[in-house]
């Protein structure tokens, strides 16, 4: 990874606008932002859908990240997922035709845009109201879904960045 001059988001302040208590979610999603891209730089495209040893695809992983903040976002507002949401979580390490690693990235980066906007938006009041999760709606809270989206973008940022480390040479 070429070394980046700046600190780690979480250490460059704020986010403007993003409630104080919304501060660490909106770092974690930024963060993977900006190391996807450079985590895949040298990436060989024809490994995308690859599944080295049987494990899930860098692919796999790019859908995912976007899949799941997709659906994280809106149990958090207290809605059920609609059925373009379901089709794109069967899809979920499916090749698709005209996708690439930039496609992909850009894809959870428009993500992460729409989610750090709701989170302008929220006020904090509502972040420990309970949210149902899935078709067992199974409990969570506001804050608790927003959470794990931002944690969940960095585990799997951290599987693209071993799964792609298998391919470079």
């Amino acid at each position: 990874m070429k070394k980046n001059r700046q600190p780690e988001v979480w250490l460059r302040g704020p986010v403007p606008d993003i409630p104080q208590l919304l501060q660490p979610a909106a770092h974690a999603l930024l963060q993977t932002c900006e190391e996807l891209p450079v985590w895949l730089e040298d990436f060989d495209e024809q490994h995308l859908w690859s599944k080295p040893a049987g494990r899930a695809s860098v692919g796999f992983h790019l859908q995912h990240l976007t899949g799941v903040l997709d659906r994280m976002m809106t149990y958090a507002k207290g809605e059920s997922l609609t059925e373009a949401q379901f089709e794109y979580l069967r899809n979920e390490g499916t090749e698709q035709e005209n996708s690439s690693v930039d496609i992909l990235i850009a894809a959870f980066e428009h993500k992460v845009t729409e989610a750090l906007a709701y989170f302008k938006t929220l006020n904090t009041a509502i972040l420990l109201e309970e949210r149902k999760v899935g078709r067992k709606a199974l409990p969570s809270t506001t804050l608790g879904l927003l959470f794990h989206a931002a944690e969940h973008s960095q585990r799997h940022l951290g599987q693209v960045l071993v799964t792609a480390s298998l391919f470079k040479k």
